[in-house]
């Protein structure tokens, strides 16, 4: 297993401009998975285990989907989500629940505001506060007390690592992925989050993808439910038609074509600013048209008094 404290063999993938100089670098580890199975290391580590952290979630639904759970796509989206908590998102989280039997308080989400800013700012401006529906990741422990609900296992300690539920889960990402699951920790959320190797994990979206399964019909279809209208991961699924992509905590990011190439990429730093747009390069180095501006689209301006004075680009 790489190890991250000693720079981990990643490999300079991201550099942010100001004012026409070159300020920081972002370094990191870039994987490819062609149609073929094989694997190419764009930069970094072949070897680097990670913590997918959200990025997960596209697993973790197929697995609540193998066990049973039924609901809608838009529903399904949700549970794939890191949300912005606008009351699209929140509808859906609590049409899920309902669904279920349950209500909001059921959740055992950490209590957050929404994860848009804006969001956050009408949110309080409302009277609200920290709570556990808002928080971004509120459709995947909706969807968890579902499958839960479905197979009649408690839904009271549906968190814990030996739980029915998070004991099939972690056997589905390791058959997805590959291999076996490698450590268990826990996710900024309360739930399990699962040690990969990157190559693996690219692995595992690539036959998420090419199921052309319920996951995928439900990301594809509903990508501003995935993330949100501004959300790197919403603009690239909009702009690819088919392309399945998910963000995750720490500067993850995943995409994958159906019976195409699929993309993991680890930021070392864990700037998720350079994610999205190195996911965007690495699938244009292996032939998937991407339409669109990714230095511009993809990753926030570098600012200067308010107005943009440079801007982060890829290295790939």
């Amino acid at each position: 297993m790489t190890d991250l404290s000693s720079g981990g063999g990643h490999s300079p993938i991201a550099v942010v401009d100001r004012n026409g100089v070159d300020e920081s670098v972002h370094h990191g580890t870039v994987v490819v998975r062609h149609r073929d199975g094989s694997i190419d290391v764009l930069a970094g580590a072949a070897d680097l285990a990670i913590y997918p952290r959200s990025s997960l979630k596209p697993l973790q639904a197929t697995a609540m989907v193998r066990a049973g759970l039924e609901v809608d796509s838009r529903q399904l989206a949700l549970a794939c989500a890191s949300h912005d908590g606008s009351s699209v998102h929140l509808d859906v989280v609590r049409s899920t629940l309902a669904r279920a039997g349950l209500d909001a308080r059921a959740l055992r989400t950490t209590p957050d505001l929404p994860l848009d800013r804006d969001e956050a700012e009408a949110w309080l401006a409302a009277g609200g506060g920290r709570e556990p529906l808002a928080m971004n990741c509120s459709g995947k422990h909706a969807a968890m007390l579902a499958t839960c609900v479905a197979n009649g296992w408690p839904t009271d300690r549906h968190l814990d690592p030996d739980h029915p539920l998070q004991r099939h889960i972690t056997s589905v990402i390791g058959d997805l992925c590959g291999e076996p699951v490698r450590h268990v920790g826990t996710d900024g959320c309360g739930a399990p989050t699962h040690l990969v190797g990157i190559a693996a994990l690219a692995t595992a979206i690539a036959a998420v993808a090419d199921e052309r399964g319920a996951v995928w019909s439900a990301m594809t279809g509903h990508p501003h439910l995935v993330g949100g209208p501004f959300r790197p991961v919403t603009v690239l699924m909009n702009a690819v038609p088919g392309l399945m992509a998910k963000d995750g905590a720490e500067g993850v990011f995943v995409a994958a074509m159906p019976d195409g190439p699929s993309v993991a990429v680890k930021v070392a730093d864990g700037a998720s600013r350079a994610a999205a747009l190195v996911a965007a390069a690495a699938l244009r180095r292996v032939g998937v048209d991407v339409p669109l501006d990714i230095d511009h689209d993809l990753a926030p301006p570098a600012l200067g008094g308010g107005v943009p004075v440079g801007r982060v680009r890829s290295l790939l």
